[in-house]
């Protein structure tokens, strides 16, 4: 999986779970809670939804490297061609 695949796949399981927002126009650099107005409970929705969709299991003390868009492309792409 490349990683504009991986960024859709993000964008994808986002707009799943706050569907009023335009996660397409997300920079790359700033924070998904703030931007998005993720709580706790979304951000957690999101990493459950990245390892069912994605098959990485992200341990927590990693989810700082989810907390924007280019981390989480950065971190899921690495994962994945780990897993390949």
């Amino acid at each position: 999986m490349n990683r504009q695949q991986v960024r859709d796949v993000i964008l994808h399981l986002l707009q799943e779970i706050v569907p009023a927002a335009a996660v397409r126009d997300v920079p790359l650099d700033v924070d998904l809670c703030d931007t998005l107005l993720l709580d706790s409970l979304d951000f957690l929705n999101f990493v459950v939804a990245v390892h069912d969709t994605l098959h990485v299991d992200v341990p927590q003390a990693d989810y700082e490297e989810l907390r924007t868009l280019g981390g989480s492309i950065d971190y899921l792409t690495r994962a994945h061609e780990r897993r390949t």
